[in-house]
């Protein structure tokens, strides 16, 4: 008799109800499968899923060009879009550099155009194995830069370009806002870091309590994207384009909005990362929300938690597009 699944202390009811439905699926964990399979997993899991898409304007699919060929992406267009331009939002999607594409993060990128009143340009970078460290860096700065330089082209406002991503994505998101700063490349008015993976020594008290049994995102699997990604060099895990928690200065940032998951391995570098933006004098808002895991964003309509982060999301964007 198969044993019953009982979800672990500490997370919500329906966070609960989630993790029983997910070990009903008896999947196999990411770290058994090849970076191929574990893509297919993830695309399955998102296919499955029946979700009401909020009104946009359009989306358009566009090819940008690179450092290693074209980019492709994806252009959200806000509702209003034709009365003023709007801000764009240049968004990376998470998966640990191995995992994920504009498919697994479409409702999160629709989102945060819905709920931010602006564009949102939804990048797929190169990721690992085929491509290692730095690639999806290199790409994802190439990106911000041809959205900055094309803002018009596109129907938006250039002096308002924003960054953001989740897990992965917000570790480029934040390592592209380093970049921007130091290259003196284009003005970044906002960062949206949902549970930044901003350091990649993958350590900690949060991988200590939560590495096992909250979900899809265990101390395991960090080491598995940390391995595809970077290798078994503590040198690049420790180099700030991977780890910009690590970053020699973090003064005359953007300022940030950081979303913490409560049941996280990755809760206590957000934490981090907020402390060490507000004590180099940056402006940052940082959320908390207890009791939910890793990946939670993006399940929107099933956890009231990730209905309310999108739309803090949002309310932090269009704050910062209307100044």
């Amino acid at each position: 008799m198969k044993k019953k699944y009982i979800p672990p202390k500490g997370v919500t009811k329906q966070t609960g109800e989630f993790l029983k439905k997910l070990a009903a699926l008896n999947l196999p964990p990411v770290v058994k499968l090849t970076p191929k399979q574990a893509r297919e997993q993830m695309e399955r899991g998102v296919a499955a899923r029946e979700v009401t898409q909020l009104p946009i304007a359009e989306t358009r699919e566009l090819r940008i060009p690179g450092p290693a060929g074209l980019i492709p992406a994806r252009l959200y267009v806000p509702r209003d879009a034709s009365a003023s331009p709007p801000g764009l939002l240049v968004y990376y999607h998470g998966g640990g550099h191995v995992i994920g594409s504009l498919f697994s993060h479409d409702a999160s990128a629709r989102g945060l155009c819905y709920h931010g009143g602006c564009a949102v340009l939804s990048i797929d970078y190169r990721m690992a194995p085929e491509d290692v460290f730095p690639a999806s860096v290199d790409d994802s700065y190439a990106a911000l830069v041809w959205a900055h330089e094309n803002a018009e082209k596109l129907g938006c406002d250039r002096k308002k370009i924003a960054v953001g991503g989740d897990s992965a994505g917000g570790n480029l998101a934040a390592v592209v806002s380093l970049m921007a700063r130091d290259k003196k490349g284009p003005k970044i008015c906002y960062q949206v870091l949902i549970y930044p993976l901003v350091d990649y020594r993958c350590e900690g008290d949060s991988y200590k309590k939560f590495g096992k049994g909250y979900g899809i995102l265990e101390a395991d699997t960090m080491k598995w994207f940390q391995n595809h990604y970077l290798g078994k060099d503590a040198k690049l895990h420790s180099d700030w384009r991977a780890s910009p928690l690590l970053a020699k200065s973090h003064e005359k940032l953007p300022p940030a909005l950081i979303i913490a998951a409560g049941c996280d391995v990755l809760r206590d570098e957000a934490r981090n990362y907020a402390s060490k933006l507000i004590s180099s004098g940056v402006a940052v808002e940082f959320i908390e929300y207890p009791g939910v895991l890793h990946g939670f964003f993006g399940l929107t309509q099933m956890i009231d938690e990730a209905d309310a982060a999108n739309v803090a999301a949002g309310k932090g964007i269009t704050r910062v597009m209307a100044g």
